[in-house]
């Protein structure tokens, strides 16, 4: 269990209202704002027993800082994340589930963005080590859109162990990699798959790509290198939804 979170913004404060209310501990609105832009958030609240506390902008500055709050931020219980031997049996593997694994992924709104993606395309989970990744904070809910929570979060101390175990329960690993040999598009993804995505610096680790079943890769055009983390992977999980469609 992490410590508490703090999120800000009227749009993934409504969604954690709508979703879990149960987790948010204190609301804290602006003195300053107009009560109508927040109507929906004051009214959830109201009907959750949520405390809402009026406070100097200042107060909403010291906790959050220097960003776009909205006038109104909120205090989580911490987030709770599955474990591997938890999840992996609550899938049922028939079904060509999609499964994403963060190999290090640092960038908070990467990580947030996916999350997003993770969330509206449906993946059964994602996995993530316990060092060296984003932590789940106000920036990854903000730029999640309040889809935090939507999907399983699984944290693992070692990653390629745990592609390994993914391997022999029936899962087919993929690399989002520039040096494969051929586009997404090319490479059947109708199968229990497993999206590994890099770190925005370095990509997928040696040892870990080493493990992967296949790689695929977006071409790029006008001497661009590659996308954004977050860009390929929401890419690649639907290029994999797609085939699923056509295969019904």
């Amino acid at each position: 269990m992490e410590e508490t979170l703090t999120i800000y913004g009227r749009k993934p404060i409504e969604e954690q209202l709508k979703r879990e209310p149960r987790r948010i501990e204190t609301i804290y609105v602006k003195d300053s704002v107009p009560t109508a832009p927040l109507q929906d958030i004051l009214s959830m609240a109201s009907e959750n027993r949520i405390p809402v506390r009026k406070v100097p902008g200042r107060k909403l500055s010291d906790m959050v800082g220097a960003v776009n709050d909205q006038g109104v931020i909120a205090t989580l219980s911490a987030v709770e994340y599955s474990e591997f031997e938890d999840w992996l049996p609550t899938v049922d593997i028939r079904t060509n589930p999609i499964v994403m694994v963060l190999d290090e992924l640092e960038d908070v709104a990467n990580f947030g963005a996916i999350l997003r993606t993770a969330a509206a395309a449906g993946i059964a989970g994602v996995i993530v080590p316990k060092h060296r990744q984003a932590p789940v904070n106000a920036v990854v809910y903000k730029t999640s859109a309040g889809t935090v929570g939507l999907v399983p979060i699984i944290r693992v101390t070692n990653v390629n162990l745990t592609l390994r175990e993914l391997k022999e329960a029936g899962y087919w690993v993929c690399a989002l990699d520039q040096s494969a040999p051929q586009p997404a598009w090319k490479q059947d993804l109708v199968t229990p798959l497993v999206i590994v995505v890099g770190s925005e610096g370095d990509g997928i680790r040696q040892k870990t790509l080493e493990l992967c079943d296949f790689k695929v890769k977006f071409p790029m055009h006008n001497d661009v290198e590659s996308l954004n983390a977050s860009v390929s992977a929401a890419l690649l999980s639907y290029e994999a939804l797609r085939q699923r469609h056509i295969r019904q």
